[in-house]
């Protein structure tokens, strides 16, 4: 996708409006030229002195006329202006809204919260800008420029192409110098600041080992030296605003001196009356003020292509995520027309919504992230029918998550196939969560009651299927004990409750869901010994009639699942129940010693 498909197509879509914006910026500026013209006029003509107030009764009533009409007009444009860009940029966040949601798990994968979240927030907020700023003034400039020429064309050719060559420094050449000195300070600007970010968040995280190891000083005084190159930096950026500026006064002082020389010239060849040599003169400031911002503008120009590219590129892999699960739609079409899997409805995404049961099978699935680059999981094959168990070891980076995610249907297989009741898991779509529930080792608690954060599971639960969910969790008589109950809130993140709790709460949350497959993601991570081992136990409890994988470094629990796979560097090194691998292979006798260092290895 190319950064101009976000643009483009909204620009078509506000064509004349676009071009009334235009019309009316230059109106403005003209309302504005035409007051201080009058103006000029009306003073040098009363100095003279007239016999009778008939004889600048017109230049009065203009000055009035144009100084009504200027402030009116600006109004407008701004009125137009705003409402058609906020109406575009809501569009633009409607769309990615439509092109991101049915892809969460996807772009959950590749990117960052924060950087949605900037994408949502402050990234397209910024393209207003490009319009507003840039796009509009520049217009506008551009009809001023070319009347200005031609109206002194009729004077004075040359003269006019001395004020285009004044104009053409101011609307031009300043913003392009701007931009390709503030270009470069912003890049360092922001890889310095980036760096200040991280070596702060790394302070305050581990403050107590710097206090500890006695290194404070040393950490406050290398902080200090990055922020002076900090400082430094944005001090040179504030320079150059401040030299801009001066050349620019500059420029439009020359302007002035240059239009008096000329007017008085014309003026004494009688070419033009005396009394507009201070109107010809007025005209050059709301004339150069329409120039003027187009140099600070344009040293935004970085932070918006940065925008837009960060648009691109997460508008770009949702959108060929869409394109790869559009081929994997009409594959399962196929694989259905042949017959080998009936399906009690036509679309996928509502078959998934009614299954109570799911055969998961992984057909040497290949992944990898970019092409060349290594393996993430290469060559596993797995068959996981309806109510079978199995766990998946190894160390970070084995490619554990990777197979999580293509089950779950985030991430198309580079090669192989992942199918779900003889469907590709890619396929589905939205409709993956009527099939997979997902406890990770953090799931999120909202900021409510905690009737409603385990609602989540199921929006149209009752009370007493929520208290039932809360039973089986082993958590209902602590809820009760509470002054609020089921409507005592979680707090922020459900600090209120203990790391345990609250993956007993995500569980509830589960088992309200009920799909027929659950993903273990290490949800016992941070947990102590005694908490994780009760866990676990009430997880393989409520959840016995469920396929279940369960990715875990530990191997506590590990002889209660039908199988374990032990992956490294994305393929699969050692696989059979607990009992044929603790008898095949030394290293797991190894790593459940380490776990289990109090039980007996038989």
């Amino acid at each position: 996708m190319k950064r101009e498909a976000w643009l483009r197509p909204e620009s078509r879509a506000f064509y004349w409006r676009f071009a009334a914006i235009v019309v009316l910026g230059a109106l403005t500026a003209g309302c504005a030229a035409s007051l201080m013209f009058t103006s000029g006029y009306l003073i040098s003509k009363s100095a003279l002195r007239p016999e009778n107030i008939l004889m600048v009764y017109v230049p009065i009533v203009l000055v009035r006329t144009f100084g009504t009409s200027r402030a009116v007009v600006h109004y407008v444009e701004r009125l137009v202006g705003h409402d058609t860009i906020l109406r575009m940029i809501s569009h633009l966040r409607v769309r990615l809204y439509r092109l991101l949601e049915p892809q969460a798990l996807f772009i959950r994968s590749r990117f960052r919260t924060g950087d949605m979240l900037g994408v949502l927030a402050d990234d397209i907020e910024h393209l207003q800008n490009v319009y507003l700023r840039i796009v509009f003034p520049g217009m506008a400039a551009f009809i001023v420029f070319v009347l200005s020429v031609v109206a002194l064309g009729c004077f004075d050719g040359r003269f006019a192409l001395l004020t285009a060559v004044y104009l053409l420094i101011l609307g031009l050449v300043l913003p392009a110098v701007s931009l390709a000195v503030t270009r470069k300070n912003h890049t360092l600007i922001k890889r310095q600041r980036s760096g200040l970010y991280q070596k702060l968040t790394d302070a305050v995280l581990g403050m107590n080992d710097w206090v500890v190891s006695g290194r404070a000083s040393s950490f406050i005084e290398s902080y200090e030296t990055d922020e002076a190159e900090m400082a430094r930096l944005e001090r040179r950026t504030s320079n150059w605003t401040r030299r801009r500026n001066a050349i620019a006064q500059g420029v439009v002082g020359l302007m002035v001196v240059s239009m008096i020389y000329w007017a008085g010239q014309q003026a004494a060849d009688q070419r033009i009356a005396v009394t507009l040599i201070a109107a010809f003169v007025l005209v050059v400031f709301p004339v150069a003020d329409v120039f003027l911002p187009l140099s600070e503008a344009a040293e935004k120009l970085p932070q918006y292509r940065e925008s837009l590219s960060r648009l691109t590129a997460i508008g770009g892999q949702a959108d060929s995520r869409v394109a790869a699960q559009g081929d994997g739609d009409g594959a399962a079409r196929r694989e259905l027309s042949n017959g080998s899997t009936p399906a009690p409805v036509r679309d996928e995404r509502v078959a998934a919504a009614v299954w109570t049961t799911a055969h998961i099978q992984v057909d040497n699935a290949c992944y990898q992230y970019e092409p060349g680059s290594r393996w993430e999981v290469d060559r596993v094959s797995l068959d996981l029918p309806q109510g079978k168990k199995i766990a998946v070891i190894g160390r970070s980076g084995a490619g554990k998550s990777t197979l999580l995610k293509l089950i779950q249907g985030a991430l198309v297989p580079t090669q192989g196939h992942v199918a779900m009741n003889g469907m590709a898991a890619h396929s589905l779509g939205d409709g993956i969560s009527g099939v997979i529930s997902v406890l990770n080792q953090s799931p999120h608690l909202f900021d409510t009651s905690v009737a409603n954060n385990i609602r989540l599971g199921k929006p149209e639960a009752s009370d007493e299927a929520i208290r039932q969910a809360t039973k089986l969790v082993k958590l209902d008589a602590l809820i009760e004990s509470l002054p609020a109950g089921y409507r005592t809130p979680m707090h922020e993140t459900g600090q209120r409750f203990s790391g345990g709790e609250r993956q007993r709460i995500a569980l509830a949350r589960i088992l309200l869901q009920d799909t027929p497959v659950v993903l273990l993601d290490e949800p016992t991570v941070g947990l102590d010994p005694r908490t994780e081992q009760e866990l676990l136990a009430t997880m393989f409890d409520t959840l016995r009639d469920k396929s279940l994988i369960w990715v875990t470094h530990h191997l506590v629990g590990a002889e209660q699942m039908d199988e374990i796979i032990f992956m490294e560097n994305g393929r699969v090194e050692m696989r059979g129940t607990h009992a044929e691998l603790m008898e095949r292979y030394p290293r797991y006798r190894n790593l459940y010693r380490l776990d289990r260092p109090n039980e007996p290895v038989l």
